[in-house]
């Protein structure tokens, strides 16, 4: 099917167009695969654009760059060797922007691929995994694409498409992808027990991705009444709404629906969210909303960083010299938490990593979140409330949960910082 679908797509591609699709686990991979082998064909002598996310799948490599050109927000999973290359442009972007960055033609958006549901019993597909800034392309995009996976489930939350809506609609090759869930390890299960008692029952959950949310929501199977307003919806809210313990019953708004803006995780996850009434997929400009946010009570975002100076200064984008992050929506949630009535703007990390410090005197990378900010920064050896504090107190609450054999020399360092800052320890 592959030179054939080459050919249809090369009719409908032009020089010039830039690309988008549904990133992580929502890559549309048929066409993306029938992109990348087929990319001189399709591009007929010109070149693409490729909007780039996080990565679930090997699809885009720097060699594909002789005819791609990448730019985007995120370098996560395989999308670091892009960056590592130096065949990636990155986009420092707080995520709620890409909707009106879009909408305002500001980021080019010609060509939209994606995946889509089986239609329903009205001939409506769903986008299946993802909403995010799609939608946004949508509105936008001259040439709608789409595969239809049958492994992906119906869900809520609109926009639904009918056939007509597609100048091109196949039939997916290729099972979804698979968000792997890693170890979690001794240090992330005491940071996931220092946030757990943070959390009253009641709350609305936002989580970043990787293990220690997932340790986070394993840690939360004996609380009650938990809400969901998120990006990313994972196995572990899967399970903790299986548990009973994500209901979604207290929310402020939407009550009774928890909210996201992808799945990313594995069959556990489809099987729960397919036709499920208390699931809704939103858009960027709902899920990240800082009103809609701001509403939302009892908002605990929780979110990961590299490294946090003694300030509040949060680093989440570059490690070693490496661009291995974003900017994201961390910000967006933690601002939105910072407004929420009874929130909890949460930033975890372990205090260390191949031993050097993760609480440091001065960033390495760039500061993808200002110290104005921070809020509670968590390691396994406690939790530093900022929230209110000068700058004085933010140094000792932070060495208090750095890893015991780097406290001495932070603290040495820490003097000198302070008087640059005009400031006594």
């Amino acid at each position: 099917m592959s030179a054939d679908l080459a050919r249809h797509l090369q009719q409908l591609i032009r020089p010039g167009d830039t690309l988008w699709w549904g990133q992580a686990t929502a890559e549309p991979l048929t066409l993306t695969r029938a992109l990348v082998e087929h990319r001189h064909a399709i591009a007929q002598g010109g070149r693409l654009g490729v909007f780039v996310g996080m990565a679930a799948s090997d699809t885009l490599r720097p060699e594909q760059a002789d005819v791609l050109d990448f730019f985007g927000y995120a370098a996560g999973g395989a999308h670091r060797q892009l960056a590592d290359a130096g065949r990636l442009d990155i986009l420092p972007s707080h995520y709620s922007h890409l909707p009106g960055l879009i909408q305002g033609g500001v980021l080019p958006a010609d060509v939209l691929l994606l995946q889509v549901s089986k239609p329903d019993a009205e001939g409506r597909h769903s986008l299946g995994l993802v909403r995010e800034y799609l939608p946004a392309v949508l509105a936008k995009a001259r040439v709608v694409i789409a595969e239809v996976n049958p492994a992906i489930p119906w869900t809520h939350g609109g926009p639904y498409l009918q056939a007509g809506d597609f100048a091109l609609l196949v039939d997916a090759e290729h099972l979804p992808l698979d968000q792997p869930r890693g170890a979690i390890g001794a240090t992330e299960q005491q940071i996931a027990r220092h946030i757990a008692g943070l959390i009253e029952d009641g709350a609305t959950l936002q989580l970043g991705v990787g293990n220690l949310p997932e340790a986070v929501l394993a840690a939360l199977h004996g609380h009650r009444d938990l809400g969901l307003h998120t990006g990313a919806v994972t196995d572990g809210i899967a399970q903790l709404a299986q548990a009973g313990v994500l209901t979604n019953a207290q929310k402020s708004i939407d009550r009774g629906v928890g909210v996201g803006g992808i799945l990313m995780g594995s069959d556990i996850l489809r099987r729960w969210a397919e036709c499920n009434p208390q699931l809704e997929l939103r858009a960027t400009d709902y899920t990240h909303d800082p009103v809609v946010l701001a509403k939302s009570h009892k908002l605990a975002a929780i979110n990961a960083a590299i490294e946090v100076d003694l300030t509040g200064q949060i680093n989440a984008e570059v490690a070693a010299g490496c661009y291995v992050g974003a900017v994201g929506g961390a910000v967006d949630f933690l601002r939105g938490a910072a407004r929420s009535r009874g929130g909890l703007p949460i930033v975890a990390l372990p205090a260390t990593a191949k031993g050097a410090s993760r609480i440091v005197a001065q960033l390495s990378g760039p500061v993808s979140t200002p110290r104005s900010d921070a809020g509670l920064i968590v390691t396994e050896h406690g939790v530093a409330d900022l929230r209110g504090q000068p700058l004085s107190r933010r140094v000792r609450r932070l060495i208090a949960i750095a890893a015991p054999e780097h406290r001495e020399s932070l603290e040495r360092q820490a003097h000198e910082l302070l008087r640059r800052c005009g400031a006594v320890l």
